[in-house]
């Protein structure tokens, strides 16, 4: 799976975070091979059109969130604002568990979700896509406490800081959304507004 993985970041010319430890260490796939997949990989590509920009742009949002083509089809022709768009992707309950740091990917989040091993004020909750709002407190199932990817979580945890807007109560395990994400332009690896332009063809 994860050549799969390292091949799409590098196609699409992005360190995506799909492998979080991975790539934030020497080892990441950016790093050592910054260069399209292939046989003739290193060579110097044609520029791209303006709408090769934008499905790049797409695909970007698609591999991160783990979107389909009818889910983000839906996403950018009934939201017109990038404000809420953003805000829809990131306080999906998949990528809250990532951002917590209780899955260490965001595929990995993915799967402990639709897996049943996350609650949501004390329910489980098996929908990825599921959106927290302010107040809703994510943990990690009692019952799945002692699966091997929560192994010595705690201790990963003491040197991890979730985003302002989500608040980790380390002894619990658990972290309550105590505000909607704000985001500035720095901070998307991903360009929401040619993805529009690209779905209002």
């Amino acid at each position: 799976m994860r050549p799969i993985k390292e091949k799409k970041e590098r196609s699409l010319n992005t360190k995506l975070f799909l492998k979080a430890e991975r790539c934030n260490s020497p080892k990441c796939v950016m790093i050592r091979r910054p260069y399209k997949p292939g046989q003739h990989g290193k060579k110097r590509s044609r520029p791209i059109s303006e709408f090769g920009k934008q499905l790049q742009e797409k695909q970007k949002i698609q591999t991160v969130y783990g979107l389909t083509n009818r889910q983000m089809m839906f996403l950018f022709r009934n939201y017109s604002s990038k404000e809420k768009i953003q805000e829809i992707l990131e306080t999906r309950l998949d990528r809250v568990v990532f951002l917590l740091g209780l899955g260490p990917s965001p595929r990995v989040a993915r799967q402990l979700v639709s897996h049943g091993h996350i609650l949501v004020n004390g329910r489980k909750v098996t929908i990825s896509s599921f959106g927290v709002r302010i107040g809703d407190v994510v943990s990690i199932r009692p019952e799945s406490a002692n699966h091997k990817v929560f192994e010595d979580l705690r201790i990963r945890l003491k040197q991890y800081a979730p985003p302002d807007w989500l608040k980790l109560n380390l002894e619990k395990l658990a972290g309550e959304c105590v505000a909607m994400p704000v985001f500035g332009d720095t901070q998307r690896i991903f360009d929401v507004n040619m993805v529009g332009e690209f779905y209002s063809r």
